[in-house]
C-alpha cells in the first residue's frame, strides 16, 4: 500500500450515532493559514533573531571579533617538591659560575707511532671555597696536567686529590691560591628524586668552545643498575642531552641543587630504532658517602707491579702478593728498600694478592705514616720500613 494514501479512520458523535470519517493522508495544497497566525509567526521570528545578537554580543568584545575565553591555570606540570622551583635561566645564572671545564693532558702510547700527547676535555663543578672540584675519574685517567677552566675562559692548574675507579669519581683541588673561587653547588638529595622530575645539565660537551653548554629533561629512571668498561654502577637515567665532555659535570634539580654527577651516554642502534635520549648519572648521594676518602691525598708506594695470582705462584713457584716490575726513582718504595724482583706479600700486617688489597690499607693512613710491609726475596721474607706520602 501506498504510504501517501494510508487511510486514518477517526470517529465523530452526531445524533447519537459513531460514524468512521475517512480521510486521506495525502497533503493537501490548498490549507489556507488565518492572518493572525502569520502575524505571530513573524513576531517569533524577529524576536529570536534580537535574542541572539544579544547573546552573540556578550561573548564578543567591542570592535573586535574574535571570541575571548577565559584561561583557567592549575599550577606548574613538572614534578615539584617542598620549596619553589625555579625556571632554568634562574638555574643557570646560581649554578653555571661553579661549574668548569677540566682539561687534561696525557701521554699515550701509539705502538708504531710512539709515545705521543693527548689532550682531553671534560667538566666538573666547584663544590666548597677551599677550591675543592668533583668531576668522573674516566675525565682524569692517566692525566700529567690537569687545567681547570672557569665560565669567563679563564684556566687555572689543578691537581688530583683522590679518586674512587670503581665508582667513576674523582676529587680536584685548585692549586692557585691567588684565584677565588666565583661560586660553589649545593649537593641536594638523590634519595627524594622521583621519576618526571625536571632537571638541568650544565658542562662542555664537545670540546672548550662549547664550555658551559645548558640542556634540560627529566628524570626518566632511578636505579638503573649500567655496565660501563666491565664495571656495574648504579645510576640515574635522564633524557637530558649529555654527550663525552658533559662526563664530570652536574645534573641539577629544579631548585637548583646538584643531585648527580653526568657520567655516559649511550648511542648507537637496536635493528633500524635509534637509541636516543638515554644519559646517566651518579646519584650524588654516593659521591657525598666518599667525599670524606676523596679528600685525602693519594698515598703513593712508587712502584710498577703484577699481580701473581694462585695459577701464577704454582707455576712460577713464587708466593702470591705483587710482584715488582719497576721502582720509581726517589720514590717511597725506593727509600723503604724495595727492589725489583720482589713480590710484596703483606703491607701493614695484612696479607695482600692485589693492588685492590694495598689500596684499600692506604685509604685508611695518613700522609707521613710509617708501615712494615713485608717482601720475598730469592726465596726469604724481609721486613721493610715505609713512609707514606702523596
Amino acid at each position: 500500500m501506498d504510504n501517501n494514501f494510508e487511510d486514518k479512520r477517526e470517529y465523530s458523535e452526531s445524533n447519537n450515532t459513531i460514524e468512521p470519517i475517512i480521510k486521506s493522508s495525502k497533503p493537501k495544497n490548498n490549507r489556507k493559514f488565518p492572518l493572525s497566525f502569520i502575524i505571530i509567526l513573524i513576531i517569533l521570528m524577529i524576536g529570536s533573531s534580537v535574542l541572539g545578537s544579544i547573546l552573540t554580543l556578550k561573548f564578543v568584545s567591542q570592535g573586535d571579533s574574535e571570541v575571548k575565553t577565559e584561561v583557567i591555570y592549575n599550577g606548574p606540570t613538572e614534578f615539584k617538591q617542598s620549596g619553589e622551583a625555579m625556571s632554568v635561566t634562574e638555574i643557570v645564572k646560581m649554578v653555571g659560575p661553579a661549574v668548569v671545564g677540566v682539561s687534561t693532558q696525557s701521554i699515550v702510547d701509539r705502538g708504531f707511532f710512539g709515545l705521543q700527547q693527548q689532550e682531553g676535555i671534560g667538566s666538573g663543578f666547584i663544590i666548597n671555597e677551599e677550591g675543592h672540584i668533583l668531576t668522573n675519574y674516566h675525565v682524569i685517567e692517566g692525566a700529567q696536567v690537569v687545567k681547570i677552566i672557569f665560565y669567563d675562559g679563564v684556566e687555572t692548574e689543578a691537581k688530583v686529590i683522590n679518586y674512587d675507579e670503581a665508582n667513576d669519581m674523582a676529587l680536584l683541588k685548585i692549586t692557585d691560591p691567588t684565584i677565588t673561587v666565583p661560586a660553589t653547588v649545593v649537593l641536594g638529595n638523590s634519595d627524594e628524586l622521583q621519576v618526571g622530575e625536571s632537571v638541568v645539565a650544565i658542562g662542555s660537551p664537545l670540546g672548550k668552545e662549547f664550555l658551559g653548554t645548558t640542556t634540560s629533561g627529566i628524570i626518566s629512571a632511578l636505579d638503573r643498575d649500567v655496565t660501563i668498561d666491565g664495571k656495574t654502577l648504579k645510576l640515574l637515567q635522564t633524557d637530558t642531552a649529555i654527550n663525552p665532555g658533559n662526563s664530570g659535570g652536574p645534573l641539577i634539580n629544579s631548585r637548583g641543587e646538584v643531585i648527580g654527577i653526568n657520567t655516559a651516554k649511550f648511542g648507537g642502534s637496536t635493528g633500524e630504532a635509534s637509541i636516543e635520549g638515554i644519559g646517566f648519572a651518579i646519584p650524588i648521594n654516593q659521591a657525598k658517602q666518599k667525599l670524606g676518602e676523596l679528600s685525602k691525598p693519594i698515598l703513593r708506594i712508587g712502584i710498577k707491579g703484577r699481580v701473581i695470582d694462585e695459577n701464577l705462584s704454582r707455576n712460577l713457584n713464587m708466593p702470591q702478593g705483587i710482584y715488582v716490575v719497576e721502582v720509581e726513582e726517589f720514590s717511597n718504595a725506593e727509600r723503604a728498600g724495595v727492589r725489583p724482583g720482589d713480590v710484596i706479600v703483606k703491607f701493614d700486617g695484612k696479607d695482600v694478592k692485589t693492588f685492590d688489597d694495598v689500596n684499600e690499607i692506604k685509604s685508611k693512613h695518613q700522609v707521613g705514616d710509617t708501615i712494615k710491609v713485608v717482601v720475598s726475596r730469592e726465596g726469604k721474607e724481609r721486613t721493610l720500613d715505609m713512609v707514606l706520602n702523596e
